[in-house]
């Protein structure tokens, strides 16, 4: 019965981890209830240099996967070994949900048609010195960076 139960659990995480591919990987552009009924402004500009970095864990990331690591590795043995697993589970999912809450961006400096300068740091690495981007805005938020 706990085997079911591990497998019902584990299957439900994995397809609730399926619904999180971005819209963008599908070629559709997707936002978010929230960002509906609003009024943005966008500035276009020319990206002046890039430059790359790395988001860090919220502590979201370490939190799920020590969680999930825990109950996986107290399925495993009896005892003093099962709470040995539970420990090593907890630690390594811990370690695993850190790698997978972190991130690669991009910090763009930007060169506005207006003349200012501003810097924007965006998720992934996909721009580059020259090229023309939109930064959509709604008050100081920015929403979104796309090339032109």
């Amino acid at each position: 019965m706990k085997r079911l139960y591990a497998s019902a659990l584990v299957a439900a995480g994995l397809l609730g981890l399926g619904g999180c591919v971005p819209l963008e990987t599908m070629g559709l552009g997707g936002v978010t209830p929230t960002s509906t009924q609003y009024v943005a402004s966008y500035e276009k500009g020319t990206v002046q240099s890039v430059r790359y970095v790395h988001i860090q864990d919220n502590g979201t990331g370490t939190l799920v996967g020590a969680g999930v690591g825990a109950v996986l590795g107290h399925m495993i043995g009896k005892g003093k070994g099962r709470t040995l697993a539970t420990l090593i589970g907890g630690l390594a999912g811990s370690y695993v949900g850190n790698a997978a809450n972190t991130a690669n961006a991009e910090e763009l400096t930007v060169r506005l048609d207006n003349g200012r300068h501003v810097v924007v740091v965006v998720k992934g690495t996909r721009f580059y010195s020259g090229e023309r981007i939109r930064i959509v805005k709604q008050g100081d938020r920015v929403i979104n960076v796309e090339p032109l």
